[in-house]
């Protein structure tokens, strides 16, 4: 080596020493504190990494947010190589790019955050973590600005490898963190945000909807608030994410041992997911630990009742409509509300005594529970009696009057109630009037069934225009139901449109050509348009096909 490489490695080394010595001490004691996060995609790959610091003795920690949009989990390495898991998001702000979380289990020191920002020609420590070993770099205060009226952002003048041009953490001469930095990306510059706005970060009652937070993986913690957190529990509810909903579940027991929310939202996730008996056993906890144990037993109650009705099999032998009485009662009992005895009502219904039920029903239309619903719900009761027509369209009526009118859209159940009422008592107009209420007060279009049950309302009703219609409508949901076809060909005949009903039929054949309606149909379509020959052949071909009615026309037109 010539004696220039020399000079120049041994002033290499003197300016590190230089740098080294200039360090105060209490930087170098809180550049410990500084850890690196992983994150990792759902494969187990890792995503991306950066610097980050615990902001107290509870696993409370900040970094840069960039890594963890797209992260399944994430972990944090302190500089002596002990790992930990990152467990719950806590905040996060994709502005500022600052994300604030909650480690697991750790043995990493926390930082004390700076309570003042330095001042513009100040000098601060920017400290990173990178391949296992600490880099300590100067920084000068170019500016210091203010965000928020309360928080700094700071433009630094630093000489900071490449390596460490992720976010890394800004420290003052006191040991202090004072902000998490990042490369500009304009400058030469090195920019930093106040770790204090990052401590600042919270979740909501929408955290799980939360645009940014929706993107990572690791659970969000529950807000502080009570009626917030109820609300993230509700909404784990409709979650497709099967981790988040637990890990909601359990953080609302543990932070709500007492209330009966937690339990049944796990017990409910349980049973969806085939675990009854795990599910009867957490509503038996909940029974225990609630305060309010009249809450617990409805709840187990309402549980086994939904099973039981809307299950297709018995998927739980012990959940039996006696059971969900049993346990609606005990919360009757402990306290004598009028939602306990409606649900105990609803049991009874589902059990087959109707009369009973009816009288539970209109006997709540007297407390303060009187709304709708119990109209519907008695003349369900009456529907099952065979009762006559007038008695139920009344209480239906009554279900629809009794609707805030602000909130119409949810009479809708009982216009359609009533419209199946009114074409039961033979008053198909009126029943046309009420599918269509239905159709403009769903809040989704109903589905081809429902246009081919009003088509055939309107048929009856000799609305006829309106019925082709409907049957259109039918086929445009339902393009492979052969039966639409042969409604819709049927009427076409009868109201003397040959063209469309040959059309109409042929259709139907192509698409089931072992629909015997539809070569009937398609029979009858060409004799109408003198295709005598063509017709027969295709009415055979129905009667072959085991279509009652084939024999009759082919009689008819053969003697013709």
């Amino acid at each position: 080596m010539d004696i220039k490489h020399i000079t120049t490695l041994v002033t290499a080394l003197f300016a590190a020493c230089m740098q080294c010595l200039a360090q105060p001490s209490a930087v170098k004691d809180a550049a410990k504190s500084v850890f690196k996060l992983t994150t990792y995609k759902a494969d187990g790959t890792v995503l991306a990494e950066t610097n980050g610091i615990l902001a107290d003795g509870e696993g409370t920690a900040i970094s840069a947010l960039k890594p963890f949009l797209g992260a399944a989990r994430a972990t944090v390495t302190d500089s002596r190589g002990r790992q930990s898991e990152v467990i719950r998001m806590l905040g996060a702000n994709e502005l500022y790019n600052m994300a604030k979380f909650k480690v697991g289990e750790t043995k990493m020191k926390p930082l004390h955050f700076a309570a003042a920002p330095l001042k513009q020609g100040g000098v601060a420590w920017i400290v990173s973590l990178v391949n296992g070993k600490t880099d300590i770099t100067e920084a000068k205060i170019r500016s210091v600005e203010t965000f928020m009226d309360k928080y700094a952002y700071y433009i630094l003048d630093a000489d900071v490898a490449d390596g460490n041009q992720e976010q890394s953490i800004l420290i003052s001469p006191d040991g202090e963190a004072l902000a998490l930095t990042k490369r500009a990306t304009a400058t030469a510059a090195m920019h930093a945000t106040d770790a204090n706005f990052a401590t600042s970060l919270t979740t909501n009652g929408f955290a799980l909807s939360d645009p940014v937070l929706s993107q990572i993986g690791i659970p969000p913690s529950l807000p502080d608030k009570q009626d917030q957190a109820l609300l993230v529990l509700i909404m784990a509810g409709q979650s497709p994410d099967s981790v988040k909903r637990r890990a909601v579940a359990a953080d609302f027991i543990a932070k709500y041992p007492t209330l009966a929310d937690g339990y049944t939202s796990l017990a409910r996730m349980q049973a969806a997911e085939g675990q009854y008996e795990e599910a009867a056993g957490t509503m038996q906890e909940a029974i225990k630990q609630t305060e309010k144990k009249d809450e617990g037993h409805a709840a187990y109650g309402k549980m086994i009742y939904d099973v039981a009705v809307y299950a297709d099999t018995t998927v739980y032998a012990p959940w039996t409509l006696d059971l969900a009485a049993k346990e609606t009662a005990e919360a009757y009992a402990a306290n004598p509300l009028p939602t306990y005895r409606h649900q105990q009502a609803q049991i009874t219904f589902a059990k087959g005594r109707y009369q009973e039920a009816y009288d539970e029903f209109t006997a709540l239309l007297g407390t303060s529970i009187r709304n709708p619903e119990l109209f519907y719900e008695a003349s369900r009761c009456k529907a099952m009696m065979n009762a006559p027509q007038s008695e139920i369209i009344a209480l239906l009526d009554s279900a629809i009057n009794t609707t805030d009118t602000l909130r119409l859209r949810e009479a809708a159940p009982y216009f359609l109630a009533r419209a199946e009422a009114y074409e039961a008592d033979s008053s198909y107009r009126q029943a046309v009037f009420d599918y269509t209420r239905y159709e403009i007060l769903s809040a989704t279009r109903p589905g081809a069934d429902f246009y081919y049950v009003r088509a055939r309302a309107e048929i009856k009703a000799r609305l006829y225009q309106q019925a082709l219609a409907d049957m259109a409508a039918a086929i445009t949901l339902a393009p492979g139901q052969p039966t639409y076809y042969a409604e819709m060909a049927s009427l076409q005949l009868r109201v003397n449109l040959a063209d469309d009903a040959l059309k109409t039929a042929s259709r139907c054949v192509e698409i089931a050509p072992d629909y015997p309606e539809g070569y009937l149909l398609l029979g009858l379509a060409q004799i109408a348009k003198d295709d005598k020959p063509g017709g027969l052949a295709n009415l055979k071909k129905a009667d072959e096909l085991g279509n009652t009615q084939a024999k009759q026309f082919i009689e008819k037109y053969s003697n013709q």
